[in-house]
């Protein structure tokens, strides 16, 4: 990971939002609407967030089609990641879904 991406990865994660969507998403993959509901958000302040997530690839998007209505639903799932940080006297390894 070169400094621009681990940049952007710890940006993703300086939101209180975007932490709360990474621990929905870790229980399993969640649809747009359903996402937006249980955090209590409008869905263009969500889509924000996830373009921030998806950028740090820390997410991802995939549309899934019913013949039920909702004929059309956009989920998101967490990507599966490993953090290593190395510091002087500290070494902390999170392996996250």
């Amino acid at each position: 990971m070169n400094e621009k991406e681990l940049s952007a990865f710890f940006e993703a994660l300086a939101h209180p939002i975007r932490l709360k969507i990474l621990k929905l998403l870790s229980k399993g993959d969640k649809y747009i609407s359903e996402i937006a509901r249980e955090l209590e958000i409008s869905r263009p302040l969500l889509y924000m967030h996830l373009s921030k997530l998806s950028k740090a690839g820390l997410v991802e998007m995939y549309i899934q089609h019913s013949d039920e209505p909702p004929y059309v639903r956009r989920y998101v799932r967490a990507k599966r990641y490993l953090v290593k940080l190395l510091l002087p006297d500290l070494q902390v390894e999170l392996m996250v879904r």
